[in-house]
């Protein structure tokens, strides 16, 4: 009964901010959260806004590979 592959997948998410600008001098680190998603309802990509502690600001999170 049971299927193949999970309807509710683990992801990680990455600030974009961060990552586009080659993290802070000031800062050392890349903000990440870790959230689930239902893969039936939302196939594509998940962005979020979530704050991120190195930029000092609510930011878009994208999800990364893992």
């Amino acid at each position: 009964m049971a299927k193949g592959k999970d309807v509710r997948i683990t992801v990680i998410l990455e600030c974009t901010g961060c990552v586009r600008n080659g993290v802070n001098k000031v800062s050392t680190g890349i903000s990440r959260y870790i959230t689930e998603k239902n893969r039936h309802n939302t196939p594509n990509r998940l962005e979020l806004r979530k704050f991120c502690p190195f930029c000092y600001k609510h930011t878009i999170h994208g999800e990364i590979k893992k």
